[in-house]
C-alpha cells in the first residue's frame, strides 16, 4: 500500500511539473483531472508497463535501451484513453536560457510529443526517486 501512495504521489507531481515547465498537456476539470491522471498513470505504470516492456525487448536490446521511452509514450497514450478529462494536444516548450546554459525551444505533435512528455516524465520521476534514497 505505502509503494502504490508513493508511486501514485510522484506520479502526479510529475505530471503536476510538467505541465507547469511545458505546454501541452491538457486537464480539462484542472486539479481533479490530474489526480485522476495520476491515478491512472500508476495504476498503467504498475500493471501495463511491465508487460509493455517484455514485449518491447527485442526492440530494447537492439537500441541498447533507447526504446524504453516509446513504451512510457505507449503508457501515456493508454492513460489519455481511459482519463476522458486528460489530453495530449502537443509539446510546446517554450525554451531557457541563463549566463551557463540555453535550452532552445521545442515544439512536437502526435507521436513525438508523447515520447517528449515520456522523456520528461522519466527524468523528473527518476530525479524523484533519487532523491528520495
Amino acid at each position: 500500500m505505502k509503494r502504490i501512495l508513493r508511486h501514485y504521489i510522484i506520479d502526479t507531481f510529475s505530471l503536476w511539473v510538467i505541465s507547469q515547465t511545458s505546454q501541452g498537456l491538457v486537464f480539462q476539470q484542472g486539479f481533479k483531472s490530474l489526480f485522476i491522471a495520476g491515478v491512472g498513470l500508476m495504476a498503467v505504470s504498475l500493471l501495463a508497463k511491465p508487460i509493455i516492456n517484455m514485449l518491447l525487448i527485442p526492440l530494447n536490446l537492439i537500441t541498447f535501451g533507447l526504446f524504453r521511452w516509446v513504451s512510457s509514450a505507449v503508457v501515456l497514450y493508454i492513460v489519455t484513453l481511459l482519463v476522458k478529462d486528460f489530453k495530449v494536444v502537443a509539446f510546446n516548450f517554450v525554451g531557457f536560457s541563463n549566463k551557463w546554459i540555453e535550452i532552445p525551444s521545442m515544439y512536437f505533435q502526435g507521436f513525438w510529443a508523447y515520447v517528449a512528455f515520456a522523456f520528461l516524465l522519466s527524468i523528473i520521476t527518476s530525479f524523484i526517486y533519487w532523491v528520495i534514497k
